[in-house]
């Protein structure tokens, strides 16, 4: 019997998964009656990677008991992994079409010195740095997508878990590692372009006749497959033995190593393999988003990936889900003006201003009074039934 045939929720979350999918594409501009504008399919596609990050997260913390507080580090990584290469395929572009009038025809040095010009002029800079070697190339800087983040993650794992750093000083050492990185790309000697971040990336090379309203179903159609194929991996994980042992470090680390199983080896497999998985999604966001810079990977947004998984009920697949898109879209709501301001007469309330405070407050109440999250209320209506 397939997989997914013996595991009822999963079934059941690939079915809601299709029926959103379906109803959006009728919905939309592109596709269907228009219901929905294209920048709101770009906010739910974005939204789906979200939730596919979310699952990772709850992989490695819901499921092992690593709080992890810099996966939005792989996140990003996996954004500017290929956003290297739209930027630079879309400035060859530029390029050469401005090139074209010349008497003589431009040689590959000069279309190259154009590219660095054009994206690193406006730090000062001409000459294409070497991290950019296989930004020409998409099928590198796919696998760069998996390998960079990948590599990253099996280096610290590696480091932190055979010294037995465990709790809260792990999590210290993960936002360290991540804010270690956000300073490093803030600098314009990145090879990144610093503050300025990668732009234009909706832009997709060897497509500029095809319209935002298609593009955007294309991107989304490819976040919604992510997070069904990712949700199945993660369940198929979580099912068996491998995910009876991330069980038995979360709830009792010394007696699994006590048991005879290589803690460290489960560690490094699930927090490399999470990674790789946030990864993937970033590479999949920032297309939408168009744009991306440092501080998409300061600190503060593992911090609300760890908020997002803790809201939908850590531990529950399906609650890292629900908390991710939850939280997303009502950040979108509140932050971008949909949420009417509050009158006091001596105070208005501006939510722009106090929506991350509404956040804070909603964490601590439901780590307090709720702790297994939106996802603990399906737990219970089965119960009652």
């Amino acid at each position: 019997m397939p997989f997914v045939m013996r595991y009822p929720s999963v079934l059941i979350f690939l079915a809601c998964l299709a029926l959103f999918t379906l109803a959006v594409t009728l919905l939309s501009e592109a596709t269907g009656t228009g219901l929905i504008s294209t920048s709101f399919v770009k906010t739910l596609g974005k939204t789906l990677c979200l939730c596919l990050v979310a699952l990772a997260m709850d992989l490695v913390w819901g499921y092992c008991g690593i709080l992890s507080l810099g996966h939005f580090a792989f996140f990003g990584l996996g954004g500017y992994m290929i956003g290297m290469w739209l930027m630079y395929e879309r400035t060859k572009d530029i390029v050469i079409s401005s090139m074209s009038n010349a008497p003589l025809p431009p040689t590959p040095l000069e279309i190259r010195e154009g590219i660095g010009t054009q994206i690193f002029g406006v730090v000062g800079g001409s000459d294409i740095p070497p991290v950019w070697y296989f930004a020409d190339s998409l099928g590198a800087q796919l696998a760069l997508v998996v390998l960079v983040p990948g590599l990253l993650a099996l280096v610290f794992g590696w480091l932190a878990f055979r010294s037995r750093v465990t709790g809260v000083y792990l999590s210290i050492l993960t936002q360290a590692m991540t804010l270690a990185l956000a300073l490093h790309l803030f600098q314009n000697d990145s090879g990144l372009r610093g503050n300025n971040g990668l732009s234009g990336l909706q832009n997709i090379p060897g497509l500029t006749h095809v319209s935002q309203a298609t593009l955007s179903m294309w991107f989304f159609w490819a976040s919604a497959m992510a997070l069904g194929l990712g949700y199945v991996l993660c369940a198929w994980v979580v099912s068996g033995k491998f995910g009876s042992v991330l069980r038995g470090i979360r709830d009792d680390e010394a007696r699994v190593r006590f048991l005879g199983y290589d803690v460290e080896a489960y560690k490094l497999a699930v927090f490399t393999g999470t990674a790789i998985i946030a990864a993937i999604a970033g590479a999949l966001y920032y297309p939408q988003a168009g744009i991306i810079n440092p501080a998409e990977i300061a600190p503060i947004a593992s911090i609300y990936l760890a908020v997002w998984v803790a809201i939908g009920g850590r531990g529950r697949l399906y609650g890292a889900v629900i908390g991710a898109a939850f939280v997303s879209l009502l950040s979108s709501w509140f932050t971008g003006g949909g949420a009417p301001d509050i009158n006091l007469g001596f105070y208005t309330i501006l939510w722009t201003d106090w929506w991350l405070v509404l956040l804070g407050v909603s964490f601590v109440l439901v780590t307090l009074f709720f702790p297994k999250g939106i996802g603990g209320l399906f737990d219970y209506v089965v119960r009652k039934k």
